[in-house]
């Protein structure tokens, strides 16, 4: 993801959600529209996500420590996890809350106009920020499912920002829905299942952030295809004669560590193989430059199939 691009999308949210909550709790103080509360609470919480999702892709920057040797990139992990808490706890559990103290105490609407204007408003303005989050997701998506993009995305800031932007756009429609019905039948029961739907549909979505966002944080190797091009760049020159094994974990969204132990002849030199490993290195950053950090362990290859080991083999392990 182009830092740009992620910013860029970002930023239209936060924009967007920031003036949508004035709006809402303007509403919602003339007319006591419960589905309006829930609303404008929910966007406090999608503008205060993004804020966090800035603030995570700034900490992420910093140069590496002697007690994070590889750096902070998964900072932005950590701040992604947290917006998926900030989305169930603030928004998903207050307007559930919201919602049956409404079914308990029901409450007629005041200038009943006013919130449906406000909605109305507040998804022609919303839809402009989901047309920007699909637009920047676009350029990284390639050939992917939308499905597959958020499952599989490594920066998570655009996987957020899309399903914030979903999740409050079909929460304002169950608004608009609910007061609608309150107004057309006058029972404003449908005020508080709107607010219910609302309040579901956010936690929803923040447990699907929550379950792919700690995927992230637990550990998550290269792509298949990352992991095959690393595999040629070791193996398409003379240095190597097999690649015994290889691991990566992604170190955060931009770059991701190659750990990778790999068969030489077993009568090199260690001059020759210190050499060899320098251009296996050097070519494997050039077919994928994400893999920055990378260490190879040189190896001679033992067929498993045979009783004794042989005696030269033994002598190179000796040196590793």
């Amino acid at each position: 993801m182009s830092a740009s691009g992620g910013t860029k999308a970002i930023m239209a949210a936060f924009l967007a959600n920031s003036g949508i909550a004035i709006t809402k709790f303007i509403a919602w103080f003339f007319s006591g529209s419960a589905s309006m509360l829930a609303e404008a609470v929910h966007s406090v919480a999608d503008a205060g996500n993004q804020l966090l999702l800035i603030l995570g892709g700034r900490q992420a920057k910093k140069a590496a420590t002697k007690e994070h040797p590889f750096g902070y990139g998964r900072e932005r992990y950590v701040y992604a996890f947290v917006v998926a808490i900030i989305l169930f706890s603030v928004g998903g559990v207050f307007s559930i809350y919201e919602g049956i103290d409404k079914l308990r105490h029901p409450h007629e609407l005041d200038h009943w106009w006013l919130p449906l204007l406000v909605l109305s408003i507040a998804i022609v303005l919303e839809s402009f920020s989901l047309r920007t989050a699909i637009i920047e997701s676009n350029h990284v998506r390639g050939k992917q499912s939308w499905v597959q993009f958020v499952r599989h995305a490594k920066a998570p800031e655009l996987p957020v920002v899309l399903l914030e932007d979903i999740a409050a756009l079909l929460g304002l429609i169950f608004a608009f829905i609910g007061v609608g019905l309150t107004v057309l039948t006058g029972n404003p029961l449908f005020d508080a299942l709107g607010t219910l739907a609302i309040g579901i549909l956010l936690i929803v979505v923040a447990i699907v952030l929550g379950i792919e966002t700690k995927s992230l944080l637990v550990g998550e190797g290269a792509s298949d295809a990352d992991a095959q091009a690393i595999e040629r760049a070791i193996l398409d020159g003379p240095e190597a004669e097999r690649l015994i094994h290889m691991k990566t974990l992604y170190l955060g969204p931009d770059e991701f560590l190659v750990a990778a132990k790999v068969g030489f002849a077993a009568d090199q030199r260690l001059i020759e193989v210190s050499t060899a490993v320098n251009v296996i290195e050097q070519r494997v950053r050039e077919a994928v430059p994400a893999a920055r950090v990378i260490y190879l362990e040189p190896d001679v290859y033992v067929d498993p199939n045979l009783t004794t080991p042989p005696t030269d083999a033994i002598v190179i392990k000796g040196l590793e």
